[in-house]
């Protein structure tokens, strides 16, 4: 006689507990949130939605790392080069998860940020000098954002004022940093993230010959010349950037302390396993989804672009304009939903990755969840980047220029940080027992001096 299978009731704090197991379990067990097996519609919803409560910090940092100049570099590569550089959106992808992965775990363990945990443990006076750099480059890179959000706008109501709309672009993403609890302003960043998905449904609408782009995805190709070594030096600087490593520490202690984890004695001390797995499956997802935007975003401009001659893509908006008398109104109206929606997430990840950086390594009050009057110093640097970055739309300076002086600075500094990020990843003083393995050690050397050798090459092409 067959047993009559048991059906498990689990409350919402165990499957919380799960962790990054969860969603196989649910699947093993047909369970979630305590109820019975239902319909097989029923449990699908049931099981995604546990999984979207498992994202947070690593599904917001990781589309983030989409912004509108990105955006702009990816149209241009796919425009310059066709499907040569596609196969860089899957090969990234593990360098570039493994990276922020660590970031998260030195977060998580430590219950610091990471300009923090570097004050710490190496140099102050090289990590001053790397905050001061990533300021000039994030608040170039924010101000070439809002420029791409206001040129967004005008894609789709040209009366509207270019100025008026960079403005009001930097009140309002200042005004949700200052006035927004962390806890709506954490979900508010993680459902602007889906906007990503426009641009898959772009080139699906596109009608590209997908067993061509198939057939070039996966086949490392690369120029050897000043323009083709630029380009793959840029793609890499705009995927593996350092603002991305400092807010993706803070956000994952801003999110323990959301969970009341309120000191970093707590915060070190509760930490289990289960949050680990957790924060892995959030971080994985993040950057697949980064990527994957990559790769549709080359795909859509090397598939259209390139063959109709049009290799000179400056900004995001220009590439939805180049895409619409070929690809059709669908995609140019998705490519410009794309940029400003990509601005509104962006811009605040820029600003405040920035406020995290300077803040930690001052050793000044810090975290989006502490009020105006807590933490003066910290959001004063963000309305200081905010400022900056909307003069800069204001003085003059080329956009594409001022982006290549911000990629070259984090050409510089990026191979530093990633330094000293798989040095306190691997520290067994640092990290106790959750110290990275050897694979991931590996994988994070290798990024380093990938990323080294890249700004080098970068500074010698341009120079």
């Amino acid at each position: 006689m067959k047993k009559r299978h048991q059906h498990k009731h689990y409350s919402e704090d165990q499957l919380i507990r799960m962790g990054a197991e969860a969603p196989a379990m649910l699947l093993e067990r047909g369970i979630t949130r305590g109820e019975k097996i239902g319909a097989p519609a029923e449990k699908l919803v049931k099981k995604g939605g546990h999984y979207w409560h498992m994202l947070g910090p690593g599904l917001t940092t990781g589309a983030s790392d989409d912004d509108p100049s990105g955006i702009a570099t990816y149209s241009q590569l796919g425009a310059a080069y066709g499907y040569r550089f596609l196969w860089m959106a899957p090969y990234l992808y593990p360098f570039t998860a493994v990276t922020q992965e660590m970031c998260a775990r030195i977060g998580l363990v430590t219950g610091r940020g990471l300009a923090a945990n570097i004050r710490q443990h190496y140099s102050r006076r090289v990590l001053k000098w790397c905050a001061l750099l990533l300021f000039i480059a994030n608040v170039t890179n924010l101000g070439a954002d809002l420029g791409a959000m206001a040129q967004g706008v005008k894609l789709l109501a040209p009366s509207l004022s270019f100025g008026w709309l960079v403005v009001a672009f930097a009140v309002f993403s200042l005004g949700l940093q200052i006035f927004t609890p962390y806890a709506k302003y954490a979900r508010y960043l993680k459902w602007l993230a889906m906007v990503l998905i426009g641009y898959i449904f772009s080139a699906i609408l596109a009608h590209l010959d997908w067993g061509n782009v198939l057939a070039h995805g996966f086949i490392p190709q690369i120029p050897f010349n000043k323009d083709g070594i630029i380009m793959f030096c840029a793609v890499l600087g705009t995927t593996i950037s350092p603002y991305l490593f400092f807010w993706q520490t803070s956000q994952e202690v801003e999110d323990q302390v959301q969970k009341g984890k309120t000191t970093v004695k707590l915060r070190r001390s509760l930490l289990t396993r289960d949050d680990v797995k957790s924060m892995r499956v959030d971080v994985w997802s993040g950057i697949f989804l980064t990527v994957i935007v990559m790769f549709f975003i080359v795909a859509a401009a090397g598939g259209i672009l390139f063959p109709h001659g049009i290799t000179n893509i400056n900004t995001a908006s220009q590439a939805a304009e180049a895409l619409r008398p070929f690809a059709g109104n669908a995609t140019y109206f998705l490519f410009a939903i794309g940029i400003i929606g990509t601005g509104l997430l962006t811009i605040p990840v820029l600003a405040g990755a920035t406020s995290y950086t300077i803040s930690e390594s001052f050793g000044w009050k810090e975290g989006l969840y502490r009020k105006l009057t807590q933490a003066r110093a910290f959001y004063g640097i963000i309305m200081i980047a905010m400022l900056v970055g909307l003069a800069i739309n204001f003085i003059g300076l080329n956009p594409i220029r001022a982006l290549i002086y911000s990629a070259v600075i984090n050409g510089l500094v990026a191979p530093v940080i990633l330094f000293l990020i798989v040095r306190l990843a691997s520290s067994k003083k640092v990290m106790g027992q959750w110290v990275a393995g050897r694979v991931t050690r590996t994988i994070g050397w290798v990024t380093t001096l990938a990323m080294a050798v890249a700004g080098i090459a970068a500074i010698v092409a341009l120079v």
